[in-house]
């Protein structure tokens, strides 16, 4: 109260502007209320649960060492702790794995997968036996993105691309879907190498001992994180020579070895080659199962996020020389659609390009 020039007391005026303060403080409250009741529904959720890991490629290559490591610690950063129990599940070049996560397992948010990307861009060239819609998928993010490439047994004699287009090399491979198989015929019909693939191994381990056995004489889809970390003495020692890597730029620690793209001999084929290529830039994606509940989706993208930032994540990581440059959920998401994306024409020209010939 405050008086008045006539001595009297005199009511202060309400304030307009706090009036407004206090609507907005309320609705504050509000959400803030609804945010911790969606957080405690999703805590309340995974509390007890487990959540089941699909990984796409066989025990002990760098995919399922990068997954299962991140399981290790993705679950300290989801509501209610849930346990995350890895499962391989191989087959027909990573398709196996997608189709199930799309078609069998639940949609609640109890399953997320770790799968090489090939299934995104086979979907517009080939789609035999693809029971899915990329589109439709939910991405948490990627945990590593990395150049790809095509190496062979030092015992092959085998040290370019120009050797490969001397004489017949036999390339191991899972599935016609996979990576494995796909650089080998697309080199073949565009630069005229003459890989043969031996298509059937289980996991990209089995290609390795069979490599060394004698029984194919080179491997193509690793990446150069995998190699540092699962078979470091192949480059120390030179047992293996490394003919071309795949990715948007050179690896910098093989700068000498060349880009698929470099080799391109016209725009046309670069652009194939792009589009091809273009999944390299995923790297190792996690996704989920599409209609998840969006709070539980929110939930498991920033226990995502928050494992890749995670300075134990990190520091394990880099003693175990496991690829860790990871990439956000909406930035995966715009590669995959693009590639999802592409014009008519090109997949035409892509197609004929990863055709298998005699």
């Amino acid at each position: 109260m405050r008086r008045s020039r006539s001595g009297r007391h005199a009511r202060r005026p309400v304030s307009r502007c706090r009036g407004r303060l206090s609507i907005g403080a309320l609705l504050c409250c509000l959400l803030l209320s609804a945010s911790q009741s969606a957080g405690a529904d999703v805590a309340e959720f995974y509390a007890g649960r487990t959540i089941n890991l699909i990984i796409s490629t066989g025990s002990g290559g760098g995919l399922d060492a990068s997954a299962r490591l991140i399981a290790r610690y993705m679950t300290n950063h989801i509501p209610g702790r849930p346990s995350i129990v890895a499962r391989n599940m191989t087959g027909a070049g990573h398709l196996q794995a997608t189709n199930y996560l799309y078609n069998q397992a639940p949609r609640d948010g109890t399953t997320i997968a770790a799968i090489l990307p090939a299934f995104v861009a086979y979907q517009v060239l080939d789609g035999t036996g693809a029971q899915y819609d990329a589109r439709r998928f939910l991405w948490l993010g990627s945990s590593d993105v990395d150049n790809q490439n095509l190496y062979v047994w030092h015992a092959a004699g085998i040290k370019s691309l120009a050797d490969a287009r001397k004489r017949q090399v036999l390339m191991g491979a899972t599935g016609v879907g996979s990576y494995a198989a796909l650089w080998p015929t697309l080199m073949n019909n565009l630069l005229g190498t003459r890989f043969k693939l031996v298509l059937g191994y289980k996991s990209t381990t089995e290609i390795h001992l069979a490599m060394q056995r004698g029984e194919v004489e080179g491997r193509a889809g690793n990446v150069f994180s995998s190699l540092k970390s699962q078979n470091p003495d192949w480059l120390h020692e030179r047992r293996i020579d490394v003919l071309v890597q795949i990715g948007a730029e050179r690896d910098p620690e093989f700068t000498d070895v060349p880009l698929l793209s470099e080799l391109a001999e016209n725009d046309e084929y670069r652009r194939v080659v792009s589009v091809l290529a273009g999944e390299v830039a995923i790297g190792k994606p996690f996704l989920t199962t599409p209609e998840v509940p969006a709070d539980r989706l929110a939930a498991l993208r920033a226990a995502f996020e928050a494992t890749t930032a995670d300075g134990a994540y990190l520091a394990e990581a880099k003693r175990l020389e496991i690829g860790a440059r990871a990439l956000g959920h909406a930035r995966v998401k715009a590669i995959a659609d693009a590639i999802l994306a592409t014009p008519p024409d090109v997949i035409a020209k892509a197609r004929a390009a990863i055709e298998v010939r005699p």
